[in-house]
């Protein structure tokens, strides 16, 4: 079952402030704080160093981008997400997806290389892989799509035929061609596959309980 939803119910799943959970996914982890950390650090020793660039007056100068700069620790995860957020909006349609689990099975993905010298001197590459989880998930009109998220322990409990709701984007109002598709949530264990957050839980929950209460009418019709 494929329902479109309108443009104000797309904004509101999609906003364009970060929500907690996409923040929480773009803080990162300690070496990406550290990272950020050590550009507020320099931002802040620039900003210092313009009171001996700039004639005397110019103290707003100094100041605002010593601010910014030094709190981009925080601030930057909430700039990351939102951007990510704005990519999004940038479809102009979307409909809730109401589907099924079709399969689930676990994959080994390289995601990167490094090189080093082993201990007789040699350049050798070492490839960074990742167990990953595959989700089929595809509705009665024979529409199936396929997404790959980090393998979890509560993956387990996933099996074919499972319920799955999910959102679609697209640039047609038919919804004939999908372009993109979020994170999918399995209300049979109350889970969410996923990587990063793309959509408002809160948001998401209501649509699904409003089409749930709409489908249970027609079925006592």
């Amino acid at each position: 079952m494929l329902v479109p939803l309108t443009r104000e119910k797309f904004e509101q799943l999609v906003p364009l402030v970060a929500t907690g959970e996409q923040f929480q996914y773009c803080w990162g982890k300690w070496s990406d704080l550290l990272k950020r950390l050590l550009i507020s650090v320099l931002g802040v020793t620039a900003a210092f160093l313009l009171r001996w660039v700039l004639p005397e007056g110019f103290d707003i100068i100094e100041f605002i981008p010593g601010v910014i700069s030094g709190l981009y620790w925080l601030w930057g995860p909430a700039y990351k997400a939102s951007r990510m957020n704005a990519q999004i909006r940038q479809y102009k349609y979307s409909g809730f997806l109401r589907g099924k689990v079709l399969d689930a099975f676990p994959t080994e993905e390289l995601i990167g290389q490094e090189e080093t010298v082993n201990q007789r001197g040699e350049l050798v590459i070492v490839e960074n892989r990742e167990r990953r989880l595959n989700l089929v998930v595809g509705d009665e009109t024979g529409f199936s799509t396929k997404v790959q998220v980090p393998l979890q322990r509560e993956h387990r409990s996933i099996r074919p035929r499972d319920t799955a709701e999910l959102v679609v984007f697209s640039n047609r109002s038919d919804l004939s061609r999908i372009a993109m598709v979020s994170d999918v949530y399995l209300p049979d264990y109350d889970l969410w596959v996923s990587d990063y957050p793309y959509l408002s839980r809160s948001s998401f929950y209501d649509v699904s309980q409003k089409l749930n209460r709409k489908s249970s009418r027609r079925y006592r019709s």
